[in-house]
């Protein structure tokens, strides 16, 4: 496989980008890789680098492209919406058809604010619960990762741990005593803190973890954390920037039936543009600006290419008969037959699956939290990820975070992906 211009242009970056790139699982050195793959375009289910190398893309952009890249939909309506421009700084009619379609989807949430990012939006929706409770601390996850503001990148998963690391520089002791942070589901240590501390404005999760592997949580914890927020007047915020609209129209809210009092949506909402929004009860989004005194503001929230590509997606989703379950059923059938592979090659391995996310755990133990992420094999995933690469299949470059398949797969991709698999396997077994 030709990489000479990855390779070139990868070294021409690290002149001009803080270690070469622009987030920094991207970099590809936490799977022991010199340098990344370049790309230069994408159609459906594939990948092609400045090389012109076509990989199956087992990414999807961290999750946007559930109908697979350049959907002709997106894509023809994007195109028409820019002869109309880019950015007003004004309202429009598309921002509007957004929130009625995310509001027909999402039953918990009767007010909706679009913003240019999922980090901007977990920012503004505890600032909401702050003010609407009166109350300071929040209660996160460890593992869970709700963007990059200070508050929330205590013990956060995705691109921390995977250089190894549960917090960030540059946040001050102040903001971190406001956070406090539990492991994922132990509903026990979660009944004692909430009893013991009356300061808590709320509790901010992933519903369905997926930034220290996808961990598939148990209803019961949910329906906990429901519950003692109802008792304790906490705000309960799902955020939903994964799993909203990849695992069923109405999120995991919907498939676990538990509804949140604030939700974070992001990724297919913009259809692969810049998005990201918060929405929730009218009483409390009534406090945002400029009905309230909560302010919150962007030059290109709402704008009109993300806000018209987020449409088309959820559209194009909706038209399409069993979308879910036909996706479902699919990856199911190829998780299956990995496991099948696990157990031929007795590999210590085991498969976290939920709808169209799964990941492969390179350790023998349940994987229920960000601990037993920790806990699984560095060495074997490199091998796993660089055999992939090898075989033309472009994996998550992290063992803490989710494989992402598209409605565009197909059979062909699949059988390519067991392949490379089996070939992996067979590597780490010697």
């Amino acid at each position: 496989m030709e990489t000479k211009s990855s390779k070139i242009l990868y070294e021409r970056s690290k002149k001009s980008i803080p270690g070469g790139v622009n987030s920094p699982v991207r970099a590809f050195k936490s799977v022991d890789m010199e340098y990344p793959k370049i790309i230069k375009k994408a159609k459906g289910s594939k990948l092609y680098d400045e090389d012109n190398n076509e990989f199956i893309d087992c990414i999807g952009s961290w999750g946007p492209m559930i109908l697979g890249h350049n959907h002709e939909k997106v894509v023809e309506a994007v195109k028409k919406e820019i002869e109309n421009g880019t950015s007003f700084g004004l309202p429009t009619k598309k921002e509007v058809e957004l929130a009625e379609l995310i509001k027909e989807c999402f039953p918990s949430i009767d007010k909706v604010r679009l913003t240019t990012s999922g980090t901007e939006a977990g920012m503004a929706a505890v600032r909401l619960a702050r003010a609407f409770t009166g109350k300071n601390k929040i209660l996160k996850f460890e593992g869970c990762y709700h963007g990059h503001s200070d508050s929330l990148m205590v013990k956060a998963g995705s691109g921390l741990l995977t250089f190894g690391h549960q917090d960030s520089n540059g946040i001050t002791e102040g903001v971190m005593k406001d956070t406090i942070t539990l492991p994922f589901g132990n509903i026990e240590k979660l009944k004692k803190l909430i009893n013991d501390d009356k300061d808590i404005a709320c509790i901010i999760v992933e519903p369905i973890p997926a930034n220290m592997g996808l961990i598939v949580p148990e209803k019961e914890f949910l329906k906990f954390l429901r519950d003692i927020c109802d008792e304790k007047n906490i705000i309960l915020i799902f955020d939903e920037v994964i799993s909203g609209f990849r695992v069923s129209l109405g999120g995991a809210q919907e498939l676990y039936n538990i509804s949140p009092d604030l939700t974070i949506l992001g990724k297919i909402i913009g259809g692969g543009y810049p998005v990201g929004a918060f929405g929730g009860k009218e009483e409390i989004m009534n406090m945002v600006a400029p009905i309230g005194n909560v302010y919150h503001a962007g030059t290109l929230s709402g704008n009109p290419i993300s806000v018209t590509a987020g449409f088309e997606t959820i559209s194009a989703i909706r038209k399409t008969d069993d979308f879910y379950k036909v996706l479902s059923e699919r990856v199911s059938n190829l998780v299956s037959e990995i496991q099948d592979l696990i157990k031929k090659y007795n590999i210590p391995a085991t498969i976290n699956h939920v709808g169209s996310l799964y990941t492969v755990f390179f350790s023998e133990k349940k994987i229920e939290n960000l601990e037993d992420a920790m806990e699984t094999s560095d060495e074997m995933y490199n091998i796993y990820f660089s055999t992939m690469l090898d075989e033309g299949i472009i994996i998550p470059p992290s063992k803490y975070e989710a494989h992402f398949i598209s409605y565009s797969h197909n059979e062909k991709d699949f059988e390519k992906i067991l392949v490379g698999v089996e070939k992996a396997f067979k590597k780490i077994v010697g």
